[in-house]
């Protein structure tokens, strides 16, 4: 079996199905990579697998989000209207945070996906930049640079109580 990295005990731990574990939680919407990064510390992936990993699971949805969800929303309101409320909440959600993205335009869109906390993220930031007819080709750069910067923090957060917790025992 390939081995991916190592537990927090040095043991050889990870392998190509925690590695599969981690792509596939960042891309759970409200946990995504904020979630997933820590996960992959835990399962003894090394850091850069965890952020490859994460960011690629996390930017599969971010194109089907920006250029269906409208037609999605639509169809399950035709179809499956005993959703509407739960629809509702979420563009109430996303549109909460359309007037911040709006002032700053797409920093504001990218700087709104990079901060790192629940109801913040790739999938909030497609459905807001749904919301504002932002175009693929500058919603997906922006989205991206945004979950790059989430990334890099939760990394640096997890690997660092990682080593803390290692440098204790």
């Amino acid at each position: 079996m390939v081995s991916f990295g190592t537990d927090f005990r040095g043991e050889g731990r990870g392998h190509l199905k925690d590695f599969l574990w981690v792509l596939l939680m960042s891309m759970v919407p409200m946990t995504e990579l904020r979630l997933a990064i820590p996960i992959g510390c835990g399962l003894g992936l090394p850091a850069w697998q965890s952020f490859l990993a994460a960011v690629v699971g996390n930017m599969l949805p971010v194109p089907f989000i920006v250029l269906f969800i409208r037609r999605i929303f639509a169809f399950i309101r035709r179809h499956w209207s005993f959703l509407n409320g739960l629809l509702d909440r979420i563009e109430k959600k996303a549109e909460k945070n359309v007037e911040r993205v709006q002032r700053f335009e797409i920093l504001g869109l990218c700087l709104f996906v990079a901060i790192p906390l629940p109801g913040t993220g790739a999938w909030t930031g497609s459905l807001i930049a749904a919301l504002l007819d932002i175009r693929l080709r500058r919603a997906l750069p922006t989205i991206l640079l945004g979950v790059l910067i989430a990334g890099v923090i939760v990394t640096l957060i997890s690997y660092g109580v990682r080593l803390g917790i290692a440098a204790i025992t």
